[in-house]
């Protein structure tokens, strides 16, 4: 049976990136319906353009590698934001999933998934760059001294996202906050 890997990769129900060197270099339909652009659009672009600001994406790329060089792969929730179309700059929920295929250089080649989180966790709030850390660190069950060394900020600086957060959401506890967040 042969089968059509071309077929497989543009029909996946996931969003599938190849990228090298931060830059998407193929992706598949349901990458370009979620971030609402067109393939031509997407291909050769740096990933910069699906984040809500170039300190996240920068922030995030730091993260990433010592993950990759430790296990090969990465993966978190972290909010992204559409290209174009009808719901351009809006942000929303997304779980994200790298391979890399050198792990000693994460950023070289790699494939990535994407999956969008918004039926279930919509964005509702509006949260500054380091909120939007703070929250995707709380979501992932991390106290604010690994939320802290993950960030490179101290744990008493989270403690002061997670303060402005529960304000923001309205929440009387942690619990209730990390629930809220995922209610949207």
């Amino acid at each position: 049976m042969d089968i059509d890997y071309r077929l497989a990769f543009d029909l996946a129900p996931l969003g599938l990136v190849l990228s090298r060197n931060r830059t998407m270099v193929d992706c598949n339909q349901r990458v370009c319906e979620m971030f609402g652009a067109p393939r031509e659009q997407l291909v050769g672009q740096s990933f910069q353009i699906l984040y809500p600001s170039a300190d996240e994406y920068e922030r995030t790329g730091a993260r990433i590698v010592p993950v990759m060089n430790r296990n090969g792969s990465y993966a978190d929730d972290r909010i992204m934001k559409r290209v174009d179309g009808r719901f351009k700059g809006e942000t929303f929920w997304c779980h994200v999933t790298g391979r890399a295929v050198n792990r000693d250089a994460p950023h070289e080649s790699g494939i990535w998934s994407f999956e969008d989180l918004s039926a279930r966790r919509p964005v509702k709030a509006e949260l500054t760059p380091r909120e939007r850390e703070v929250a995707a660190s709380l979501l992932d069950g991390l106290t604010s001294k690994e939320i802290g060394k993950l960030l490179a900020i101290s744990h008493r600086t989270v403690e002061i996202y997670r303060a402005r957060l529960m304000r923001k959401f309205k929440a009387s506890t942690t619990a209730d906050l990390v629930h809220k967040l995922m209610a949207g």
